[in-house]
């Protein structure tokens, strides 16, 4: 009777740590498996974002000609003769300070 206890301790002790092996295992699995999940979301994320900051450096890009040309001097001429009725002065119109 004493050696089949002793049979049965240490086959309990053997599947107490084949069970405590792979339960290490499958926790490993899981936090690996997390780990890549994560990293391909964040892989995804930042080609979103990278995508957003071509987006808008081109417009960025845009703005600048539009505020070029609404800035241009020919313009503004065309506005001040057209809209406003701006003459360009002559020169007795004209004062030059020292």
């Amino acid at each position: 009777m004493a050696r089949k206890t002793r049979r049965k301790t240490g086959d309990m002790k053997i599947t107490g740590i084949w069970i405590l092996f792979m339960t290490v295992f499958i926790a490993e699995l899981f936090l690996y498996t997390w780990s890549r999940v994560n990293c391909i979301g964040v892989g995804y994320e930042i080609s979103k974002e990278t995508q957003r900051r071509h987006e808008l450096v081109a417009l960025e890009t845009n703005l600048k000609i539009e505020l070029a040309s609404l800035k241009s001097p020919e313009r503004i001429s065309k506005i001040a003769k057209d809209q406003l009725g701006l003459v360009t002065p002559t020169r007795k119109q004209t004062m030059v300070i020292p």
